[in-house]
């Protein structure tokens, strides 16, 4: 018949068996560096067929930061002023 202090160590066990686990696998994916969200790749092309998302996306992406009120002309100037 177990003991309460048996019942008590039993379940520490299992709690711990448990963080280890939680622990081992954030490890691995930290070592494979998994990305749960991947960032979008940067659109290709001429500018002038991007959407407006596209546009900026592109901005944003260089820390040009666009204004939610930009039209699509004011984001297209802004990407080939900053193209290289």
């Amino acid at each position: 018949m177990p003991t309460p202090l048996d019942r008590l160590t039993m379940k520490s066990k299992h709690a711990t068996l448990a963080f280890s686990g939680l622990v081992t696998a954030a490890l691995a994916w930290s070592m494979w560096s998994g990305n749960i969200f991947p960032a979008p790749a940067d659109p290709t092309g001429d500018p002038h067929e991007w959407t407006h998302e596209e546009l900026r996306r592109w901005l944003a992406a260089r820390n040009l930061h666009p204004q939610e009120g930009d039209t699509r002309d004011q984001l297209l100037e802004r990407v080939k002023a900053n193209m290289r």
